[in-house]
């Protein structure tokens, strides 16, 4: 019965760290005002390693569509300046020697249906991750009924346990999902 408990929480951490990942993609989505986060992939060339922006320089929104970065060495402001103007923000970085301010337009709505479609798409990569852990876990369970570790009925039980976790990770992925839409359309 041990093993059979392992193979809950090991399933039940992995989807947990889906919904995790998910979060964080969507939190590196741009809805419309300044995120801090929508920062954190972009790495600039500091004294030859690539360095994420939010180790080099203190990132704060100032207002709701305006963040500010301020560099704790100013000599880094250009690599700044040029890893953001080539990453596909969509934003033009504005320098004015000590501070770069990123101005975000609002979001047409042909843009916020293409977001919508992008969010849609990581949801679904996520229901597939949490159905995938789903099956490594039922395959484990009949692996161990296989053995004569577990009984039958045991297998029964606890494929329904599986499937109830997998249900409940779903739903919190459409959670996810209907929340970042929100965020999209009302803005």
């Amino acid at each position: 019965m041990a093993e059979m408990k392992d193979v809950f929480a090991t399933a039940e951490r992995k989807m947990g760290k889906t919904i995790d990942h998910l979060e964080e993609e969507y939190a590196a989505i741009r809805a419309g005002r300044a995120n801090p986060a929508l920062l954190d992939k972009i790495t600039v060339d500091y004294y030859g390693a690539p360095t994420p922006i939010n180790q080099l320089a203190a990132v704060a929104v100032s207002e709701a569509r305006v963040l500010t970065i301020t560099p704790w060495d100013t000599s880094v402001l250009r690599g700044i300046e040029r890893a953001i103007q080539t990453s596909n923000l969509g934003v033009n970085p504005q320098n004015d020697g000590k501070v770069i301010r990123l101005v975000f337009p609002p979001l047409n709505e042909e843009r916020r249906r293409e977001l919508a479609k992008d969010i849609s798409k990581l949801a679904e990569d996520a229901k597939v991750a949490v159905r995938s852990v789903r099956r490594e876990a039922i395959e484990k369970l009949k692996e161990m009924k296989k053995v004569s570790d577990i009984t039958e009925d045991d297998l029964k039980q606890a494929e329904k346990k599986t499937q109830d976790l997998t249900d409940k990770y779903i739903k919190n992925v459409d959670a996810s999902l209907a929340r970042k839409e929100k965020e999209i359309m009302e803005i």
